[in-house]
């Protein structure tokens, strides 16, 4: 773990070494304040709750967290510099955690700026705390689940541009599958096992039980086992890479 820590530590200030985690973070909390405020109609709805920023969250990591997630490996791969990561003493999976943990806790401290939102909905009534902290537990094991699919597209290729739209699309796939609209078109041939088979793997109906202020274990597992095996995809995918 020690490992781990030190390659966390370094990728964490690499984002803070260029304008990347500024620009981001900016970009968060702008389009998260504009999606709250006006697109979400808070005054509008005469309700004091962040339901207006977290239901936009799914389709706010869709562009935003593959942008994190397409310069884990690529830049590695292009640089060169991924040969002398790989001599150091660690395994991959070490190499993989640690960049990983380095993407999500920037993301949780994107995540955990946007507070003044929670501080403005207390100052206006008196919201379910309980179900406002869930929600941002729910957002932050999302981003995780986004990332862990971003590592591995980023993986497979050296070019950023190719990491980013691969990501954006699998992560659609996985968010579209629980669409109300897509259930809908589904339900008038598809038999109820597949229906719910599929609606199971949407990060939408996962993320929407959990931002409702009920954690359900089904629904934890769900993100932490998706974002586990994209993660040990990752692993193998940089072994084949090496070995070719």
């Amino acid at each position: 773990m020690s490992m781990v820590s030190i390659i966390a530590r370094r990728e964490l200030g690499s984002y803070f070494a260029t304008p990347l985690a500024y620009v981001f973070v900016l970009i968060f909390l702008v389009l998260g304040g504009v999606f709250t405020f006006y697109i979400g109609g808070f005054y509008e709805r005469g309700q004091a709750d962040l339901v207006p920023f977290f239901s936009f969250h799914p389709w706010l990591y869709l562009f935003l967290v593959p942008a994190i997630a397409m310069r884990l490996w690529s830049e590695e791969r292009k640089s060169g510099t991924i040969e002398l990561l790989l001599t150091l003493p660690l395994t991959k999976m070490d190499a993989v955690l640690g960049k990983f943990l380095a993407a999500w806790l920037f993301t949780g401290l994107a995540l955990a700026l946007s507070f003044p939102l929670w501080i403005t909905v207390n100052v206006l009534g008196s919201p379910d705390n309980g179900v406002i902290l869930a929600s941002y537990l729910g957002s932050w094991l999302m981003a995780g689940s986004f990332l862990a699919i971003g590592s591995c597209m980023s993986a497979l290729s050296r070019n950023q541009v190719i990491a980013f739209i691969t990501t954006v699309v699998v992560c659609f796939l996985f968010t579209l599958s629980g669409f109300p609209l897509v259930l809908d078109a589904l339900g008038g041939w598809a038999p109820q096992l597949l229906i719910d088979a599929i609606a199971s793997m949407s990060f939408l109906t996962h993320f929407t039980a959990i931002s409702k202020g009920v954690i359900g274990l089904r629904d934890v597992l769900f993100f932490v086992s998706l974002t586990v095996v994209w993660l040990a995809a990752t692993a193998v995918v940089i072994e084949l890479k090496q070995a070719d």
